[in-house]
């Protein structure tokens, strides 16, 4: 047990009661806890030391299975205990709706109705480790004060008795996990073994206990019959891994179902050749009570029989499998599925280290990694050829995946690496294979000579087709967002020219949907006798719309060449668009710059009004007069209007992304925006530029471009 420093040193905390320490101490609290609040489950987790990472120190309650796929989990993971310790507060999960919507990872592997509290344990300068409880599908949707205040309060104590601990050099680790002891006096205590087992003899139906792990400690002549199973040999015992025809996950689901969510379940079995069987499950915090009879009436159905197998072994696969699936389908770029393997994969399976490579062009390319205390080491093999006698280039040309559970085995099959150690003692090379076609190598290193058993290496394969099919997604993702990057930075210009009497600037922001390329441009144009600024908006978030922004702007720049009129610019660009045949409208402001009279001619196509900002800091919307959308109507007329452009003035010119948002008035956006160009219209533009589009900046979701073009007229030249 290692405390790991939150913060900044803070006052001393009140000492806790003199508890002595010892090595049940984390079970003892959790017990308590527990008891005290009635949840009929929970865990406590520690700090790693030396990494961002929770590892589950002890159980209480349900098996450790269940919780498989979180033994080990990253301080960013998405789920309960790491948020609780990241944001060091409650955090609490009223039931199955509310983790499916929060938490979707937890929920795609525990789909059960029940309630659960995740609690930090950290003094006032020290993060220790996290705590959860849960509570059976009857709980109250909200947590009571009285269960928030004691739970609080209990991992305030536990936290001080790890500091005392940690203090006195008294290490603590993992602890024998507790399942519920058996209740007292029971059935055997009222009515005496001997006459219990004659009662339940006389039943007509089969009976069958089963412990917290679903091992059966007793079944009854009439379940052994309908199982066609001797009740020796199913005694201490899975049900599922005895009776061959029930080893299916859909019976186990039904197991974990009942003891989490504590409400009754039961489900139908074929038993061989044509026999269906009704099992009733009773759960309550000691275990379960199954009731076997024949089903009344069954649908005609037909399933293939499952295969055998070890059963514990196949639930955590299932639930490991699951869980880093969700994980891995958030990812979206290739720096997306690095840093998913890395917080998510690897902690969980007791990785210190990994590197992703790519395959281009014959070679291997790092595309990231992770835990190498020298990057040179890893980026030697950036480049290295298909061919070569390497484990990575080999597991890919294979597609076998390769696991070396020592420094000394990996040395003797390649020679090579002798003159490359990374420090590690053992690794696993999982072939990357995705729509039949390699994409890459993921290589994780463990720091301890590490033995792969055959489930663990089914695990880590069944991932690194997960992780194959998120690379693809995300090599995919990243080419077409450097394709519409790359075309989106040809069409704008690269940098504004400098105008005598005028200083300029100019920000883009794609919106964050779809390719992240739109049809929103700017171009300030050095044409004689009289500059020109030009904004539209091209309807679109797409390549077309992106290409034929890239038509206007050019015939604008044309047009104004050749020395039209802003009105008769507005026109032939209208009716450009309209003989382009694209379907597609777009709004235009263009204006025609004579900052020697201190004015500006303008004509406006459906376009937002810009915003003048006077030397003395009051904001005009200049709401001016102006015609419809360009490509809608070939006749259209755009009237022209003459504006204020004396020395100080400020123009801003921007299109509709930069006031429209859901849930927002357009009216009190634009005042918004008039209220901060007049308190801070009077910066250097590149800064007022950066403070106007600075919320949008900020903003995780970008329904629409934004383009901005500021214009200062200096009275210069």
């Amino acid at each position: 047990m290692v405390g790991v420093p939150d913060g900044q040193t803070s006052e001393q905390a009140p000492s806790a009661p003199r508890t002595p320490v010892g090595r049940p101490m984390l079970s003892l609290a959790l017990t308590a806890m527990m008891e005290a609040v009635h949840a009929h489950s929970g865990g406590v987790y520690l700090r790693a030391p030396d990494e961002p990472v929770l590892e589950m120190a002890v159980m209480a309650g349900l098996p450790r299975a269940f919780a498989a796929p979180w033994e080990r989990v990253g301080l960013s993971a998405p789920i309960p205990v790491a948020e609780a310790v990241r944001r060091r507060r409650l955090i609490w999960v009223g039931g199955e709706e509310d983790m499916a919507r929060r938490y979707p990872r937890v929920a795609v592997v525990l789909p059960y109705p029940f309630a659960l509290a995740a609690m930090p344990v950290a003094t006032a300068t020290t993060g220790y480790g996290a705590v959860f409880v849960t509570w059976p599908a009857s709980h109250p949707p909200e947590l009571s004060d009285r269960e928030r205040n004691h739970l609080t309060t209990a991992c305030d104590r536990l936290a001080l008795r790890l500091e005392r601990a940690a203090g006195q050099r008294r290490p603590l680790g993992p602890e024998p996990d507790l399942l519920a002891a058996p209740p007292k006096g029971g059935v055997a205590g009222t009515l005496g073994t001997v006459e219990a087992a004659r009662m339940v003899a006389r039943l007509p139906y089969g009976l069958c206990s089963l412990d917290l792990n679903g091992r059966i400690s007793f079944a009854n002549a009439a379940a052994a019959e309908l199982l066609g199973t001797p009740v020796d040999s199913l005694l201490g015992t899975h049900l599922w891994a005895t009776v061959t025809w029930l080893n299916d996950p859909v019976y186990e689901d039904r197991y974990r179902a009942a003891l989490i969510s504590q409400h009754v379940t039961s489900f139908v079995a074929l038993r061989p050749p044509g026999t269906w069987l009704s099992f009733r499950l009773y759960p309550s915090t000691t275990g379960l009570s199954v009731r076997i009879s024949k089903a009344r009436a069954v649908a005609d159905m037909s399933r293939s029989g499952p295969q055998p197998g070890d059963a514990a072994s196949r639930l955590v696969t299932i639930s490991q499998v699951l869980s880093l699936a969700g994980a891995l389908t958030e990812a979206v770029g290739v720096q997306d599925v690095v840093q998913l393997v890395a917080d998510e994969i690897a902690p969980a399976v007791g990785s210190q280290a990994l590197v992703l490579l790519g395959s281009r062009a014959g070679r291997l390319h790092v595309l990231g990694h992770r835990g190498y205390a020298d990057p040179h080491i890893v980026e030697r093999f950036d480049g290295i050829p298909l061919t070569a006698p390497t484990p990575g280039a080999h597991a890919l040309r294979s597609g076998v995946p390769a696991f070396f559970d020592s420094g000394e085995q990996l040395e003797r099959l390649y020679p090579v690496r002798h003159s490359t150690p990374d420090g590690f003692a053992a690794w696993a090379y999982l072939p990357l294979i995705a729509s039949g076609r390699p994409v890459g190598t993921c290589v994780l290193a463990y720091a301890e000579p590490h033995p792969f058993p055959t489930d663990e290496r089914a695990v880590l394969t069944s991932l690194g087709g997960l992780i194959a099919q998120a690379l693809e997604r995300a090599l995919l993702y990243d080419a077409k967002q450097q394709l519409a990057h790359g075309l989106q930075e040809a069409l704008l210009p690269h940098s504004l020219p400098s105008l005598p009497g005028i200083v300029a600037a100019a920000r883009y922001l794609p919106a964050t949907r779809g390719m992240e390329i739109g049809g929103d441009f700017y171009d300030l144009v050095p044409s004689q006798p009289l500059a020109a600024a030009v904004i539209g908006d091209v309807q679109g978030h797409n390549v077309t719309a992106a290409g034929l922004m890239g038509q206007i702007r050019t015939a604008v720049r044309a047009y104004t060449t050749v020395g039209q009129s802003p009105g008769e610019l507005m026109g032939s660009t209208n009716r450009l668009l309209i003989d382009l045949g694209a379907d597609l409208f777009a709004s235009c402001l263009y204006l025609r710059l004579d900052p020697g009279r201190g004015r500006a001619v303008m004509a406006r196509a459906g376009h937002p009004p810009p915003l003048l900002r006077r030397p003395d800091g009051r904001v005009r919307v200049l709401d001016l007069a102006g015609g419809p959308l360009l490509g809608i109507d070939a006749s259209a007329r755009y009237p022209t209007t003459e504006v204020d452009f004396a020395p100080g003035c400020v123009l801003v010119l921007y299109t509709d992304g930069l006031i429209e948002s859901p849930g927002v008035d357009i009216e009190d956006a634009l005042a918004d925006l008039g209220e901060r160009l007049a308190l801070t219209g009077d910066q250097p533009l590149d800064e007022l530029a950066d403070d106007l589009v600075r919320h949008y900046a900020a903003a995780e979701e970008r329904i629409d471009d934004v383009a901005l073009l500021l214009l200062r007229a200096t009275g210069d030249g």
